[in-house]
C-alpha cells in the first residue's frame, strides 16, 4: 500500500484518505476460502478496494454485507490505479 500511496496525486490521496481502512480480512466465496478471505483496504458506498494475494494486485468489488466481498476479481492493479478506476466510476 505504501508504494501505491507514494504514486498518488494530491486529489487522489484526498479520496484515498476518505475511504481507507485498516486492512481487514473479508470473506469471498469463490477463491477466498484457501487464505481465509482477502484483505480489504478501502470502502466507499457499496464498493470495497481489496488486495488479491493470488493475483498480486488490488481490485474493486461490490458488497452488500460488511465482511463479504461479492465478486471475485483478478486484476493486477497497483493501489493508485485501482483508485483511479474507482473514481472514474462515480
Amino acid at each position: 500500500m505504501e508504494a501505491g500511496e507514494k504514486n498518488m496525486s494530491v486529489d487522489l490521496r484526498k479520496w484515498w484518505n476518505l475511504m481507507r481502512l485498516m486492512p481487514q480480512k473479508w470473506e469471498e466465496s469463490e477463491y477466498g476460502k484457501e487464505g481465509c478471505g482477502f484483505w480489504v483496504v478501502g470502502l466507499i458506498g457499496r464498493k470495497v478496494i481489496w488486495y488479491n494475494d493470488i493475483e498480486d494486485g488490488f481490485n474493486i468489488s461490490p458488497y452488500t454485507i460488511l465482511g463479504k466481498i461479492e465478486e471475485y476479481r483478478c486484476e493486477q492493479d497497483e493501489l493508485n490505479h485501482a483508485l483511479i478506476k474507482l473514481t472514474d466510476s462515480f
